[in-house]
């Protein structure tokens, strides 16, 4: 007995001195929270929110579009208090040389071929196909979707995008966001840019790839639906954007005629 104790003496001295060793020890510091994906949900839910008040602003506004090495084109966009628009593009067909309108009403999607030099005869349309469906890629001006559907594809916060503000480009104004695709698809939803809005959701501006696009006036007010800038037609093909191809000299009706 006096051997145990001999032995268990300095283990119980040991044990407190021990026990607050434990007890003293801090723990280790947690890493700093990243504050970037707040900030980039952050921007995210402000554009989904102002694409959604651009859906429900209804007006007609001019705008400037501008691509490198073209004139400068003023767009006409209406937006009409029943859901239907219309777009206005100069030089949206024909590789430059016809003007046509895009609308999309209760009766489907329309392209109508106006007055221009490569359209000659009076203001015609052609139904493309009910009114949410694609507009065919040899058909697209693709400018009205910066003003129409891809404000779908702002809203959806299933839609792969990273989202982040941004100043406004010259020229712009607004409050800005640049959006890029988080897709390795080629087929992106939208194309990437920098994408501006007023805080009524009027579309102020959007620069892509492509060009910039320029709010160059207050708006109006809507319409209560947009009129077709024509009557449909049958007898009629739409215009493709691409240039038509050049005549070959060579089978003229005259060609190798002494």
């Amino acid at each position: 007995m006096r051997s145990a104790g001999r032995v268990l003496g300095p283990l119980v001295l040991a044990l407190p001195a021990l026990l607050v060793a434990c007890t003293t020890e801090q723990p280790p510091t947690p890493p700093p929270v990243d504050p970037g994906p707040v900030e980039v949900d952050a921007a995210r839910d402000e554009l989904a929110a102002l694409a959604a008040a651009a859906q429900d602003r209804h007006l007609v506004a001019q705008y400037v579009y501008s691509q490198s090495g073209k004139p400068d084109r003023t767009i006409v966009f209406t937006s009409a208090n029943d859901g239907s628009w219309r777009v206005d593009v100069p030089g949206g067909a024909l590789g430059g040389t016809a003007d046509v309108s895009m609308a999309s009403t209760a009766d489907g999607l329309f392209q109508c071929a106006l007055p221009s030099a490569g359209h000659s005869g009076s203001a015609s349309c052609v139904r493309l196909g009910d009114r949410d469906d694609a507009i065919p890629r040899r058909l697209d001006p693709r400018v009205q979707h910066l003003l129409t559907d891809w404000l779908n594809v702002l809203t959806d916060r299933r839609a792969p995008l990273a989202v982040a503000p941004a100043n406004a480009p010259e020229g712009l104004t607004g409050t800005c966001y640049s959006v890029d695709s988080t897709s390795a698809s080629l087929n992106a939803p939208l194309d990437v840019g920098i994408y501006c809005y007023d805080q009524d959701g009027t579309p102020t501006g959007v620069r892509t790839g492509d060009g910039t696009l320029r709010l160059a006036a207050a708006p109006g007010p809507a319409p209560a639906t947009v009129q077709l800038a024509g009557p449909v037609v049958i007898d009629r093909e739409p215009l493709d954007t691409a240039a038509p191809p050049t005549p070959d000299p060579s089978e003229s009706p005259g060609a190798g005629t002494p």
